[in-house]
């Protein structure tokens, strides 16, 4: 807990799952950490990912490979279950042939599939065994775990970092898409993305088209629900759904998944992802304050969340 009448160790600015899981390893260091974000976990962004975690295809030497190593290592280490995450066994194709992942040996049940696992239209495809993330369930594990290690959440939008300096004397910035607002950052850009949930017609794998250009099929079964996917559009900062796109979205799913086509739908939302051509992992001062960048992971941020936490968290304590 914070001190009375002192400030945080550390003023960790967004509630997402970047921030959350960067609280989480500051806390469980022993340090007092402050959450401010202008919504609840549940509100946010991350709220609405799909959530397969990996693979990022990321080559060796290259740090997405170890953000995603390490979060996958956080995910599935037993005898540790973690709310809101299973395995699970799914499908990755694309539609040329001969398209077959880099690195295949870094890929957990890597497995080829054969011709006739493929839906029509696709030549490619191999079959890996990931985790999966409910994100309202996971978030929820997430705000219970930092509070648990003593952190608190305040709802209370920083204006800036100027501002956010003078509150305490280490700052990690895991603001997500404000970021580019925050840290005057041009490079961070909207990446509009709907997220369409349905009953689960009896559905137990997933599924994701690859290359991820601007539309392709994916869904991922969650219990009694599946979320499906996927858009994005750059650049669009519109959150109003759309029932054409989300149709469209519909069509895509279901020529590949059949059973989904009478499925009854349970929500549409739309959400924006913080798009970045890299992910900003650095240090600086403000006003003589540390603060460290952790934004821009895209779609990417529940995938790489707990390397960049583990990094993050090594530059404000080192």
């Amino acid at each position: 807990m914070i001190a009375a009448g002192g400030g945080p160790d550390v003023l960790v600015i967004g509630a997402g799952v970047i921030g959350l899981t960067t609280g989480i390893r500051l806390a469980e260091a022993g340090l007092d950490v402050l959450i401010r974000s202008a919504v609840p976990p549940g509100e946010t962004t991350s709220a609405l990912a799909s959530a397969l975690i990996g693979p990022t295809f990321a080559a060796p030497g290259d740090p997405m490979r170890s953000w995603e190593q390490a979060t996958v290592a956080e995910l599935t280490a037993a005898p540790r279950s973690v709310p809101g995450v299973r395995l699970c066994r799914g499908l990755l194709a694309a539609r040329p042939a001969g398209m077959m992942p880099p690195w295949p040996d870094q890929i957990a049940g890597f497995t080829p599939a054969a011709a006739d696992e493929l839906p029509e239209g696709f030549r490619t495809g191999f079959w890996a065994t990931l985790p999966v993330a409910d994100m309202p369930v996971y978030l929820d594990h997430l705000t219970e775990r930092f509070r648990a290690a003593g952190g608190e959440i305040e709802l209370r939008p920083v204006e800036s970092l100027a501002e956010a300096a003078r509150q305490a004397p280490r700052i990690a910035n895991c603001a997500g898409l404000a970021a580019r607002e925050l840290a005057a950052d041009p490079e961070v850009c909207p990446v509009r993305g709907p997220k369409v949930i349905v009953e689960n017609p009896g559905i137990d794998t997933f599924f994701i088209e690859a290359p991820i250009g601007a539309s392709w099929s994916a869904y991922f079964p969650h219990g009694d629900h599946v979320v499906l996917g996927g858009t994005a559009r750059e650049g669009d900062e519109n959150t109003d759904p759309d029932e054409q796109e989300a149709a469209e979205l519909v069509r895509r799913c279901v020529e590949v998944e059949p059973r989904l086509r009478n499925a009854r739908v349970l929500d549409h939302r739309v959400g924006l992802r913080p798009g970045r051509p890299s992910v900003r992992l650095e240090a600086e001062r403000i006003d003589g304050t540390l603060c460290v960048h952790n934004y821009g992971h895209g779609g990417l941020g529940v995938t790489t969340a707990w390397g960049c936490a583990r990094d993050a968290a090594a530059l404000i304590t080192g």
